[in-house]
């Protein structure tokens, strides 16, 4: 088929395109800078320069590369979140998420697109009820005003996708991701490892925020998987073991050489990083990924966290 992948240079689109072009696919990148074009073309696939944002150029661009499937991995999450200031730090990629899915979708529907995969995130479930959520589990109405924002764009980006009639509309719900391209990152808290190492993040609270995480490269290949096949719809894509922080963040210490992390009570962690920080910490639900097991055949090369802590970061 012919893919056309927005977000061509991101940390998972960095890992999904050289896995498209060796199933035999003829790949499309679009980036916004036009200096990425050479890093676009050592991917593996054909450069396309176009701001997302402008829904004129994101049509010229879908409508010139005449792509079978669009995938949509636009974001613009910075390396290192400042979680005091979340809705500051998602503005963009929120954008992205509304105006560039609409944009996207708008021109794929031009051209004629099969199929439109894209990127939702597994932190969106409510906070109340069991630990582990499925795909047709509450969605989380009431979030911290900091991220009301953010899980506005999600649904939104959900909806238009896979409520599309005239293509197979598929959102990915990832856990967060770590490994290569990440910076070792827990995103979206950006990469913490460091201070972790300074003990500057500690546990908060009783540390029960369950976490469900996937490796960039079990992401990317569950993204490829998605794009060849499988019923549309809603997926999360998840490893096999979602764990509280207070279970998973002394085993990543351990990994990265750090001492066993602090605890501190909520209204600590509150006034040192703002109340996402305790949400996350705290109330999070994790996912489960029975469904994608299932329909889209989720295979895994970490299936927990626990092994992909000690042999995937790098």
């Amino acid at each position: 088929m012919k893919v056309f992948v927005a977000g061509a240079t991101g940390a998972l689109g960095k890992q999904l395109v050289p896995m498209l072009v060796a199933n035999g696919h003829e790949v499309v990148g679009m980036t916004r800078s036009d200096a990425k074009r050479d890093q676009v073309r050592r991917l593996g696939a054909q450069p396309m320069v176009a701001d997302a944002l402008d829904a004129d150029a994101v049509g010229r661009a879908v409508g010139e590369a005449e792509p079978d499937v669009i995938v949509h991995q636009l974001t613009a999450i910075p390396p290192s979140v400042d979680m005091r200031h979340f809705a500051r730090e998602f503005a963009l990629t929120n954008r992205l998420r509304t105006e560039g899915t609409d944009h996207l979708l708008s021109a794929g529907r031009a051209a004629g697109v099969k199929r439109f995969v894209a990127q939702s995130n597994a932190t969106l479930y409510a906070y109340m009820g069991g630990p582990i959520k499925g795909e047709d589990d509450s969605l989380n109405d009431d979030p911290p005003p900091a991220m009301r924002d953010s899980v506005a764009a999600l649904r939104h980006l959900e909806a238009a996708v896979t409520g599309a009639a005239w293509t197979e509309g598929i959102a990915l719900r990832y856990g967060w991701f770590y490994g290569p391209g990440t910076g070792v990152a827990l995103e979206p808290l950006g990469s913490q490892i460091e201070l972790l190492r300074q003990r500057q993040l500690p546990i908060v609270g009783r540390g029960t925020g369950v976490w469900s995480f996937i490796h960039i490269e079990d992401a990317a290949r569950a993204t490829v998987t998605a794009i060849e096949g499988g019923p549309a719809g809603v997926y999360n894509i998840v490893d096999d073991e979602p764990a509280p922080v207070s279970a998973w963040l002394p085993v990543l210490a351990e990994a990265v050489g750090a001492k066993r992390p602090l605890r501190v009570p909520r209204w600590v962690g509150r006034l040192a990083a703002g109340p996402v920080v305790v949400k996350v910490m705290t109330e999070v639900r994790g996912a489960a990924n029975d469904k994608a097991k299932q329909d889209l055949d989720l295979q895994l090369r970490y299936p927990s966290w626990r092994q992909g802590f000690v042999e995937g970061l790098g």
